[in-house]
């Protein structure tokens, strides 16, 4: 099968491009060749002939959402549906990839698949319009929503590797009261290559590392398998952590249609363990 991902030398594009490469023909489409806030989308994305689009492209800084929404909304949203919309043309199915800041992070057990949504921040209802964008324009299509993403050149476990090896004078601190899903990007990916072929099961689908995590204990985990152990961290909560946006507290996701058709992705713990393997930890 011929599939196209745009985003493909981001985190998760890259990882989707191992994954796929054995068994696909990968079509690479990266933020050079791709505008997403531009209705040239469509031609793009219908040039490559795929038979398959995975979308992982979007604009992912959350504080700069929050400083121009109207942007955020022009390529998370709009954006979007520009590759719905060429997916329509070329009559193949899109997978979509959504995020757990959909969700209000009021819940006190996980989010199913089918709960309501209540964005509270501009990334996550820039990302919420892509997804009701895409059920406007597709009927066939994956909703797959990911959380914490790490496994690429940037990401939250090498801040935390970054800022231990030269701690701030102030020491490190870091948020006890936001709990979300650690998400190894290579484990997302290896379920999505598996959801492609499972025969069309369309719908919406939380692919997240098992177990959930506050930002604190994610931390202190990393620093205890990499040497840091003595290194100390303060807990703090949101309230303390000044910044522009406004991160839903409580967001853990809930795999229950992938466990269906015998998708699940390994602990947190485990999936951090391998990254950092690849770190040389």
């Amino acid at each position: 099968m011929r599939v196209a991902v745009t985003g493909a030398s981001g985190q998760l594009g890259s990882a989707l491009g191992a994954a796929l490469a054995l068994s696909h023909e990968v079509v690479p489409l990266s933020h050079h060749q791709l505008e997403l806030g531009s209705a040239e989308t469509v031609a793009r994305v219908v040039a490559t002939g795929a038979d398959l689009v995975i979308h992982t492209a979007a604009y992912t800084n959350v504080d700069g959402c929050t400083r121009d929404p109207r942007h955020a909304y022009q390529i998370n949203a709009l954006g979007t549906r520009f590759v719905a919309l060429a997916c329509r043309r070329l009559a193949v199915p899109l997978v979509y990839i959504s995020t757990n800041e959909v969700f209000a992070g009021t819940a006190r057990s996980p989010y199913f698949e089918y709960a309501p949504t209540a964005p509270i921040n501009a990334y996550g209802h820039a990302k919420l319009a892509g997804e009701l964008a895409v059920r406007e324009v597709l009927s066939d299509f994956y909703i797959v929503r990911v959380a914490w993403l790490f496994g690429g050149a940037r990401n939250f476990v090498r801040t935390i590797l970054r800022l231990a090896a030269n701690p701030p004078a102030t020491g490190l601190r870091m948020v006890a009261d936001e709990v979300g899903n650690p998400t190894y990007a290579v484990d997302v990916a290896e379920a999505i290559a598996s959801l492609i072929g499972t025969g069309n099961f369309f719908g919406t689908y939380h692919f997240v590392n098992d177990g959930a995590a506050s930002r604190y204990t994610f931390a202190r985990t990393i620093l205890d398998l990499t040497g840091y152990a003595q290194l100390p961290i303060t807990p703090i909560t949101l309230a303390e952590y000044v910044r522009e946006s406004t991160p839903p507290t409580y967001t853990p996701l809930a795999n229950v249609s992938g466990a269906a058709l015998g998708i699940s992705l390994r602990p947190w713990q485990e999936a951090l363990g391998a990254y950092l393997a690849t770190l040389g930890f």
